[in-house]
């Protein structure tokens, strides 16, 4: 039976966490909305909608959301040539795939960001298939997108790992019934992602990569 190692991106893979962060928060910023960098920091991973409820709040005037998101997005733009994977985010896929897993990416990226993670990363040959908000009624930390991701590998939850930096990505994954792996490459405190469902923690992809055969991969049989 196949087996699913499902990845998010910003955070976990990638280092660009602090461009969203700056993003979002100039995109609010230019808007009126003067909202600190830490809570910021705490809604990456969210969609933008989602992000925007929890900065914001769920009561607001959203006739300025579009022009919110857009801002972020063509801020968020101008970093596309300089983004950078993490040390060792393509050994680590392409160590998995190799192994026989089903390497997928569930991100709330949208396509024009996704394609130029994807090319920092360098490891399309790994990487088998997406999921994203987009795919999906709701996105993290609802279990939709990592159900969506199952779904597409044909792998049920007990044959699946998710690795991610965020409480939303913990919380995805654990409601989806999958095994959450955390990141601190992301800046999340390791106390949040335990306390979310992380069954493990670690520091980045190449420390996960050096500890593969005594991580939360190595308890799903082959």
């Amino acid at each position: 039976m196949n087996r699913a190692a499902l990845f998010d991106v910003d955070g976990t893979l990638t280092d660009t966490n602090h461009l969203h962060i700056t993003s979002w928060w100039e995109a609010l910023r230019q808007a009126g909305h003067h909202v600190p960098m830490h809570a910021v920091h705490r809604a990456i991973g969210l969609p933008g909608e989602d992000l925007l409820d929890h900065l914001l709040g769920e009561d607001r005037d959203r006739s300025g959301d579009d022009r919110l998101s857009a801002g972020h997005d063509t801020l968020y733009a101008t970093y596309f040539d300089r983004i950078q994977a993490f040390d060792q985010a393509a050994d680590l896929l392409r160590a998995l795939a190799g192994e026989g897993w089903e390497v997928l990416l569930v991100t709330s990226a949208k396509d024009d960001e996704l394609e130029a993670l994807r090319q920092a990363i360098g490891a399309d040959e790994a990487i088998g298939d997406t999921a994203t908000s987009d795919d999906v009624e709701q996105g993290k930390p609802a279990p939709d997108p990592v159900r969506h991701a199952l779904r597409s590998a044909g792998v049920p939850p007990e044959r699946a790992v998710f690795v991610g930096d965020s409480v939303w990505d913990m919380k995805a994954a654990a409601r989806a019934g999958v095994a959450p792996v955390g990141l601190l490459c992301g800046g999340i405190p390791r106390t949040d992602l335990e306390e979310a469902g992380a069954l493990a923690v670690h520091h980045d992809p190449a420390d996960l990569l050096a500890h593969l055969d005594t991580s939360a991969f190595s308890r799903v049989a082959k």
